[in-house]
């Protein structure tokens, strides 16, 4: 049975980081993807963040040059290194995996966790 772990959510002041992990077992997603979503409060649609492939990372435009994606495939875990939180940043981030190449849209992942809470205070 596959399952993605994450860890690492809380509440931080805007401006303040965190660091999400994202731990996986039962398969290992050393050749797949292994992305970032979020789902703000009141929305339906997990928003990508971003995704990292044989070390190779992208990030969302609302994102990019505050968060980084990085991936340990010794210890089959992916991180989010989140810099200069935005209240607009406050969602529940969910882990996603997949075999193939590089998605951005949610509904291509096959493998989910359960979500972590980020809450960004002004």
């Amino acid at each position: 049975q596959v399952q993605l772990v994450e860890s690492g959510g809380g509440l931080v002041q805007a401006g303040g980081s965190l660091r999400l992990s994202c731990a996986a077992s039962g398969r290992t997603f050393s050749r797949g993807v292994m992305a970032w979503f979020r789902q703000a409060p009141g929305k339906e649609e997990r928003a990508f963040v971003a995704a990292t492939r044989f070390s190779v990372g992208i990030t969302s435009d609302s994102v990019r040059g505050r968060f980084t994606i990085s991936r340990d495939n010794a210890k089959n875990t992916v991180y989010l290194q989140m810099n200069s939180l935005k209240p607009e940043d406050t969602a529940v981030y969910y882990c996603a995996g997949k075999d193939g190449g590089t998605a951005t849209v949610s509904q291509e992942y096959e493998y989910w966790g359960q979500g972590t809470q980020v809450t960004v205070s002004s």
